[in-house]
């Protein structure tokens, strides 16, 4: 589980988990659980005192659990917000007779709308920095033959030429006004050959509805621009977006119009129509109801453009696609295609005219960097290893040597904040862990007599936490443990019935029993096990389900 605040850093108990059940389990499934529990909680099976005070904390959670889940109310808001549902913050507004339908929408309502808030709080700043190199003399130098006689070579000249080509830095800011009203200020700069510019842009959005929104843009920089956009969903497979742009020139105001029409081509396919006219700074986004920003690339002010673009996205992960485009572009035709996964940030491109690059590009948060090489103007083999398995066996090293260190240090000092937060809730969870299985000894000693009288299911040894693999040279059943390991030989027991144990896919530390010994870290569960008086083995992890016996269990005894 992963913590991103001090609220969600604290442990919250699972009471399918406690109960042993699955989270579609039954009313049944949930009553003969509680009765089973009970049978070694309830205060009156026990006449020690030391006992007697144990089974009524371990009795007072059975009973919770079971109120909750064998409630279809409280059950629905503890399906949708945890043990958090179920306090004061929110209930007053739920309606008793609502269904838990209704009561699990309202609270996931509530939920995005505090997460809402909190996203409106911040600013959403996003950034983009592209820095373009151009190392085409590394592979297809300048012949020295060309330059006359009297410039001697030397150690200097001839070392290649690597130079940045362009470069281009983007961010900008939100400012919410209103559920309905951004304002977003922008800026940009950008070089091309040691000459360029940049500019500075102050946006106002209204949302009219899901359909429909408008803005409006000013700019400043290279002359000033006031632009006019919308969006509008025209049917269930049809959306539209345009505007028109007035850029202040000192030849006088030149005017521009751009427009796209969209169409969801399947469930995964979206085809785009565009013109642009005029202009030089138009800026279109179509990010509404869920496709991404699209930007349209910046015009030649005399050169009108019509463009047909196709995106698909892959029908098992929206993080990766394909898109190709053809275009006309004044007196010149264009076509290229991408294919992209952003999980992985890697990209691939080909384009027209043919030349090979390597686009090392780099994802955080809302900031992408990205360093376009350039290796040559024509398709050579020498570029092209180097633009391939050059990037690939560097990222390897990075990833091996540098980025996976740092993000092992980052995991242990989030653990020991994890331990520290919840210092005090693991010491009640292991106190309570001890005294249920002092509670469970005799129920232990019951069911391990009746299993082995009828030679069935018989745990030898059962431990939970952080383990290690199998060391080598030791024999069977023997595994190297950590320091942060538990004994769960009874508790594990005390699950078998009729020569059988079945655990569902939960995490094992709120089993009765059970707690969380290796906080943060990857848990295990490794059971020695007799059946039939054949010994069996098995290793599981944390929420893996388990169902005892197995033949592919059994252990090969030599």
């Amino acid at each position: 589980m992963d913590f991103d605040s001090d609220e969600e850093n604290v442990i919250e108990e699972d009471f399918y988990a406690f109960l042993n059940v699955p989270k579609e389990a039954t009313k049944e499934e949930i009553n003969n659980a509680y009765r089973r529990l009970s049978r070694m909680y309830h205060p009156d099976k026990h006449v020690d005192p030391a006992l007697k005070a144990k089974a009524e904390v371990m009795f007072n959670k059975t009973k919770r659990a079971y109120e909750v889940l064998s409630d279809p109310h409280q059950r629905a808001i503890y399906d949708s917000l945890g043990t958090k549902g179920l306090e004061t913050e929110g209930w007053e507004i739920v309606q008793r007779t609502k269904t838990p339908a209704e009561i699990r929408a309202e609270y996931e309502q509530l939920a995005e709308e505090r997460a809402e808030r909190k996203k409106k709080q911040a600013t959403n700043p996003t950034g983009n920095i592209t820095i373009a190199i151009n190392a085409t003399d590394l592979f297809n130098p300048y012949d020295d033959e060309l330059f006359d006689d009297e410039y001697e070579s030397d150690f200097i000249s001839g070392i290649p030429t690597v130079e940045v080509s362009s470069m281009q830095f983007t961010q900008s800011v939100d400012f919410p006004l209103t559920q309905k009203d951004t304002c977003t200020l922008s800026g940009q700069l950008q070089t091309q050959n040691g000459t360029g510019g940049g500019g500075v842009n102050l946006s106002w959005r209204h949302i009219f509805s899901h359909k429909s929104w408008a803005e409006l843009e000013m700019t400043a920089g290279s002359g000033p621009a006031v632009s006019f956009k919308g969006f509008r969903t025209l049917t269930k497979r049809f959306f539209w977006n345009g505007g028109t742009i007035l850029q202040f020139t000192p030849e006088g105001i030149r005017p521009g119009i751009m427009s796209t029409l969209a169409m969801q081509i399947d469930k995964h396919s979206v085809g785009y129509l565009s013109y642009h006219g005029g202009g030089s700074v138009a800026v279109l986004h179509a990010n509404h109801q869920g496709y991404r920003e699209q930007p349209f690339q910046r015009l030649h002010p005399s050169r009108p453009a019509a463009l047909v673009r196709l995106t698909s996205v892959h029908p098992q992960d929206d993080e990766s696609g394909i898109e190709t485009q053809s275009g006309w572009l004044g007196p010149s035709a264009d076509s290229s295609s991408t294919a992209q996964r952003r999980r992985s940030r890697s990209t691939a491109t080909s384009r027209s005219p043919s030349s090979a690059g390597c686009p090392p590009a780099l994802t955080r948060a809302s900031q992408t960097y990205s360093f376009p090489i350039h290796l040559c103007e024509e398709i050579m083999p020498a570029p092209v290893f180097y633009a391939t398995i050059v990037p690939l066996v560097a990222y390897v090293v990075v990833k091996k040597g540098l980025v996976e260190p740092i993000l092992r240090e980052e995991k242990s000092k989030k653990v020991e904040k994890q331990k520290q937060d919840n210092y005090n809730k693991l010491l009640e969870k292991r106190r309570e862990a001890m005294a249920a299985q002092d509670l469970m000894m005799a129920t232990y000693d019951r069911i391990r007599e009746e299993e082995t009288r009828k030679k069935g299911l018989v745990v030898v040894k059962a431990v939970y936490g952080r383990l290690f693999a199998e060391a080598s040279g030791q024999g069977q059943g023997d595994m190297e443990l950590s320091n942060e390991v538990l004994d769960v030989t009874v508790p594990v027991q005390c699950l078998v019935k009729d020569s059988k144990l079945t655990i569902h896919d939960r995490t094992k530390s709120e089993l009765p029993g059970f707690f969380d010994p290796a906080l943060g870290e990857e848990k295990m569960l490794h059971i020695i096990y007799n059946y039939h008086e054949q010994p069996h083995e098995v290793t599981i992890s944390d929420n893996e389900p388990l169902r005892l016996p197995k033949t592919s269990h059994r252990a090969n005894v030599t």
